[in-house]
């Protein structure tokens, strides 16, 4: 599946300024290993961009590279406007990052891990317990801030590690997968939680196993597989690169569904259902195709179902080697 769907914002190479985070050509291996084999990435500023790839497949190494914590073999990359090699310090600045492990120390509280980090980050002590009252009461962590961070539930310490990459004001934030290991309620709260941040002009990069969860908050999605960008774009991009799918049209009236059969093309008729299946990918305007179609033959029909594939087809048919599924999802619309 070689069709790659590039950013409708444009890219090249002379980066937009716009760019919150750009890199091309990147390339990395451990020994005889190819991690990431020429990857190119264009985040617009106040977005959300996911990374969905397998285990091993390069998420964390590419977090690691435009992060500042590895570099890349070859290749170039810029983050809030500055190159990461001639000048990381300037990029350490501008984000921050929360990875799949909490970075939270339980052995203190989780008041004194927001401080600590206010320290690290030179604040003065009153600018560090202001910041740090703020995003306690914020992250709903008031009650539980004079308790060791031991005690926290994984949603605890999670919503406390993204409140300590905060701490900094950065306008980027790396979240390598956050919702690892999370119950769907702490999950669905994460969710909110990185909803809010990207509302408030912070930009997100996403790494994440979860097809659901890039569903849910992606501006944009990479697919990354073998090293490379197998797929890019919104998810209901990616979703039409997948065939199967198709609108449905029943009727109830059978000189109705005589009628249409005869006023569209390229139907699949189901006599005993009185149904007519038609190739589509979905979009708005193949749906005015079809419905102009019938209402300029006076026919109108009793139910219309878009049956579209979704991430998870989308994923193994890039990722492999498992087959996509016979029978696509469905949205009644």
């Amino acid at each position: 599946m070689a069709s790659h769907v590039m950013p409708t914002s444009g890219r090249g190479d002379g980066q937009p300024s716009s760019a919150a985070i750009s890199a091309v050509g990147l390339r990395k291996s451990f020994g005889d290993k190819t991690v990431l084999d020429g990857i190119d990435l264009y985040i617009p500023a106040g977005s959300v961009f996911a990374l969905l790839g397998p285990n091993g497949a390069g998420k964390t190494t590419a977090v690691k590279i435009l992060s500042t914590l590895i570099g890349a073999d070859e290749g170039r990359a810029q983050v809030a406007g500055h190159d990461v090699v001639a000048n990381p310090q300037a990029v350490r600045s501008a984000i921050g990052v929360t990875g799949q492990f909490s970075a939270v120390d339980g052995l203190i509280t989780g008041e004194e891990n927001m401080l600590l980090m206010a320290d690290l980050h030179h604040l003065s002590k009153q600018e560090g317990r202001r910041i740090t009252a703020e995003l306690l009461e914020r992250f709903d962590l008031v009650e539980a801030a004079k308790k060791p961070a031991n005690t926290y539930s994984g949603g605890m310490k999670r919503r406390l590690d993204i409140a300590m990459t905060l701490v900094g004001s950065p306008r980027i934030i790396f979240l390598d997968e956050p919702t690892t290991g999370l119950d769907p309620r702490s999950r669905h709260n994460m969710w909110q939680i990185i909803r809010r941040l990207v509302t408030g002009g912070v930009t997100v990069f996403l790494t994440t196993q979860y097809l659901e969860e890039a569903d849910e908050l992606a501006d944009r999605i990479a697919v990354l597989n073998n090293g490379k960008i197998a797929a890019e774009g919104t998810a209901e991009e990616l979703k039409r690169l997948i065939p199967g799918g198709h609108v449905r049209l029943r009727f109830t009236d059978p000189d109705a569904y005589q009628a249409a059969a005869a006023a569209l093309r390229e139907v699949t008729r189901d006599d005993e259902a009185l149904a007519l299946q038609i190739p589509s990918d979905g979009s708005p305007r193949e749906l005015r195709a079809i419905l102009d179609r019938l209402d300029s033959a006076a026919i109108e029909a009793d139910e219309l179902t878009v049956h579209t594939p979704d991430l998870d087809d989308v994923f193994f048919a890039l990722t492999g080697p498992v087959t996509v599924p016979n029978q696509p999802k469905e949205s009644v619309r």
